[in-house]
């Protein structure tokens, strides 16, 4: 079985981000970036136990992005991926994103696709969906486990007020999430193997946008805190239903 792990580079959350050009533009001057979280627990370490219990012969990375990202694919295959592909375009278009990632995978043939629910700097969770549509091929969104068994996969997912279990088939896309699998340190031993391992740069699809980013806004500063002692229920009860409007 081969897998495919898609992997995006986002901002460290602990990271202050500010806003360029009339608020068009993150500004990534001092910005520290990691590996989307959600790609790298979860999709990335369930693909690693896939292979180390013997049921896939390998895992590949695939990341859209610039020379930048880099680093973060790096990582990636510090974890245990075999090789990974950069598609040398900058984007932040989730279908654009998809169909690179799409025309790639079609010139390979994967059994499997995992990539994390979304990425924490735009928080759409579509591209796997949409890369699922554009190989027309099955989806199963929001995992919280993955087994296989023989030719088939057995997924459970969360949905509204519980937990549903489905019986998939191959070739699919899975985006995970929390549950799927507990987060690894990359090895000494892996990241002096990542530096050898095969990193392959490709030109992305032609293919024009359907969206556009028309400006930025940044949530508003947080207000100060105000102490109430006590015994002053009548000025807390003021405060929340004048001042904070939660009652």
């Amino acid at each position: 079985m081969k897998i495919l792990v898609c992997i995006s580079q986002v901002p460290d959350t602990s990271t202050k981000v500010t806003l360029k050009d009339n608020d068009t533009l993150i500004n990534s001057q001092g910005v520290t970036f990691v590996l989307n979280p959600y790609d790298e627990w979860y999709a990335l370490v369930r693909a690693l136990e896939f292979k180390e219990s013997g049921i896939a012969t390998e895992i590949h990375l695939v990341t859209v992005g610039k020379a930048d990202t880099e680093p973060v694919i790096r990582k990636a295959l510090a974890l245990g991926g075999d090789q990974a592909v950069r598609i040398d375009v900058d984007s932040n278009d989730p279908y654009l994103t998809a169909v690179y990632i799409a025309d790639y995978a079609k010139t390979v043939g994967y059994d499997l696709i995992l990539c994390g629910k979304e990425s924490i700097d735009y928080n759409n969770g579509t591209v796997g969906a949409m890369l699922a549509a554009l190989l027309d091929i099955d989806y199963i969104g929001f995992a919280t486990d993955v087994q296989i068994e023989t030719n088939t996969v057995v997924v459970k997912r969360e949905i509204e007020g519980g937990e549903e279990t489905d019986l998939c088939n191959l070739p699919i896309v899975i985006a995970c999430q929390k549950g799927v699998a507990e987060a690894r340190i990359p090895n000494m031993r892996g990241i002096m193997a990542a530096r050898t391992r095969p990193l392959n740069v490709i030109a992305p699809s032609v293919i024009s946008p359907v969206t556009a980013i028309l400006s930025y806004e940044l949530p508003p500063a947080k207000a100060g805190v105000k102490m109430v002692k006590p015994e002053n229920m009548d000025e807390l009860v003021e405060l929340l239903h004048a001042e904070a409007k939660v009652i």
